[in-house]
């Protein structure tokens, strides 16, 4: 027998005839770029696996697209972050549709602690705006033990840097603040010509899944400092960009080549630098 939950969200008009009704153009100040491709917001639903317990988050469901799948993909409980009330607006049928299983929050998520939202296990699905979709990642890292895994959607380029191992091009502050944390698993790509309006940029689906302890011991803010000092000057030798915690003997100390160059580190490496700066 048909789930009337999914028989009622099918029934929902599309959803150009919903930005249309309520005006909701696309903004860029907000980051906003909406995928209309129900084939691909269902496969993006897909890949953050079975749904039918625990909490999906959602942030900036604009029109509803991608909530609209991870309901007719069976989420029991979708969790929606929403800043533009336009989209409130616009996504309330959606709710009512969804019959107890939509909740929305208007808020902006860099404020919302999403560790505390819904029963576990709670995984994050997410078209995320292109503006801050770094450091809302970077925020919930902190926390990631809370989550069994966020599929997201970025840049095609800002992926990479998440994904990125070391000595490849793209290794940097990012990638050690993402592997430190998580596994990270690359899943497929949305070309522009997808999305309304199309950006300039192909897009990336990837997904990471939180370790159940960090890949390493290090104090993350501490990490931090050493990734950033390091990578500030990529081009120079580690003793010379780690100049201001001690250079050559610092590196020397925690077991480091000072003529290394950052990007040959691994994660474990950076974090015994971390505790070697803890300990100074």
């Amino acid at each position: 027998m048909t789930d009337p939950v999914i028989q009622a969200i099918e029934a929902l008009p599309p959803l150009r005839d919903v930005i249309a009704r309520y005006q909701l153009s696309a903004k860029k100040s907000l980051g906003q770029n909406f995928l209309f491709d129900l084939n691909l917001t269902r496969r993006i639903a897909r890949s953050a696996g079975n749904l039918a317990n625990g909490t999906c988050i959602e942030v900036g469901p604009g029109p509803g697209g991608l909530t609209r799948a991870l309901l007719l993909e069976g989420a029991r409980k979708v969790i929606a972050i929403e800043r533009d009330r336009r989209a409130i607006e616009a996504i309330q049928d959606l709710v009512e549709a969804a019959d107890g299983r939509l909740e929305i929050i208007e808020a902006d998520a860099l404020d919302v602690d999403l560790a505390s939202l819904g029963e576990a296990p709670r995984r994050v699905v997410a078209n995320l705006p292109y503006n801050v979709g770094t450091p809302m990642l970077l925020s919930w890292l902190k926390r990631a033990e809370a989550f069994e895994s966020f599929t997201l959607m970025f840049q095609k380029e800002v992926a990479e840097r998440i994904a990125a191992s070391p000595g490849t091009e793209h290794y940097g502050r990012l990638s050690i603040a993402a592997r430190w944390r998580a596994e990270i698993f690359p899943l497929f790509d949305i070309p522009p010509r997808a999305f309304t309006p199309p950006p300039k940029v192909t897009s990336q689906v990837i997904q990471l899944r939180p370790r159940a302890v960090p890949l390493a011991e290090a104090d993350p803010d501490v990490l931090e400092k050493i990734t950033a000092a390091a990578f500030s000057q990529r081009r120079k030798m580690l003793r010379a960009s780690l100049k201001s915690f001690g250079g050559a003997e610092f590196l020397e100390a925690a077991a480091i080549d000072p003529t290394a160059r950052p990007e040959t580190l691994s994660v474990e490496q950076f974090c015994a630098l971390a505790r070697a700066a803890a300990r100074k």
